[in-house]
């Protein structure tokens, strides 16, 4: 195996959020929840700045709740916060949660291939600033994006990856990412990561695909949904799991098209609308809108 790093200089860091967390808690509905949040951050003067909550049943249903607060001096307030929110939902709530300083970032590995339109767009998103991450690296089985990707400043990655045993490019793979990241895009990587490696690598992984499955599977989706004369392109990104393609659904949308497109025009829609999406799933999870709770999604959009 040959490996092949483009190392430019670093990228340029997100503005932080200052003095400001997020919160968020799930688990079975009961009466007192919010209370007994607002209570604790009460108590630590801190200011609730938005709050959003679901319940699929209000009689012992799931629950969910998302919170962002603010306090001034919040770096070193955050571990008295988060020693009192510990001790206080664990009596009498079935709840688990997360608290995390706005102010940091996610690291965020890419993994991509030859197509490079999903890849450029959160490049330029994350120069921008409009994306809350820090792009640690990309990571390809093709080096024909190292020049577009090192003109961003970011760290390249060539690791090729062919045959059915992807095993040595996987373990490759995870010794770059060992530590580096907070979780990891499949922008467009047409290769299928192996369940071993879904879970050593530990994170979170956002796949994007078209939305034609589970019609059109395969080689050339387009050509096959002309022939078929689709009137709506849409696109999907969702959490990886071993099943593939089957992980929970983090957004969607579609775009209309009409017997006059080409397969080309088909294409040119449908990459435009996988840009939007991966953007948007991206942007959510970066801030902690999305939850698990099974094989689907809770997003606060």
């Amino acid at each position: 195996m040959s490996l092949t790093q483009h190392a430019p200089a670093l990228p340029t860091p997100v503005p932080a959020v200052a003095d400001q967390a997020v919160l968020i808690v799930h688990g079975r509905d009961r009466t007192g929840i919010v209370a007994a949040i607002s209570a604790v951050l009460g108590k630590h003067e801190a200011n609730i700045v938005q709050l959003d909550q679901h319940s699929d049943n209000p009689h012992g249903g799931a629950f969910f709740q998302r919170t962002v607060f603010s306090r001034p001096g919040l770096k070193a307030a955050l571990p008295a916060i988060e020693r009192d929110l510990r001790e206080r939902l664990a009596d009498g709530f079935e709840l688990e949660y997360t608290l995390r300083d706005l102010s940091v970032p996610k690291r965020v590995a890419i993994f991509a291939s030859k197509d490079g339109h999903c890849l450029l767009d959160l490049l330029w998103r994350h120069r921008r600033g409009d994306l809350p991450i820090n792009v640690s690296m990309v990571i390809s089985n093709h080096p024909d994006m190292a020049d577009e990707v090192r003109s961003f400043g970011i760290p390249f990655f060539h690791v090729p990856s062919q045959g059915p045993d992807k095993s040595a490019a996987e373990a490759q793979h995870l010794r770059l990412l060992a530590g580096n990241v907070d979780f990891i895009i499949l922008a467009r990587y047409m290769q299928i990561l192996s369940g071993d490696f879904i879970e050593r690598a530990g994170v979170p992984i956002i796949n994007i695909h078209h939305s034609f499955l589970p019609a059109f599977i395969g080689a050339g989706p387009y050509a096959k949904a002309k022939q078929r004369g689709v009137k709506l392109v849409g696109a999907t990104a969702h959490y990886v799991t071993e099943d593939l393609d089957e992980g929970p659904i983090i957004e969607q949308d579609v775009v209309r098209v009409n017997h006059a497109h080409t397969v080309a025009e088909l294409q040119r829609h449908g990459a435009d609308v996988e840009r939007a999406v991966l953007s948007r799933a991206v942007h959510w999870h970066a801030e902690d809108r999305v939850i698990r709770h099974g094989n689907h999604t809770i997003v606060f959009p």
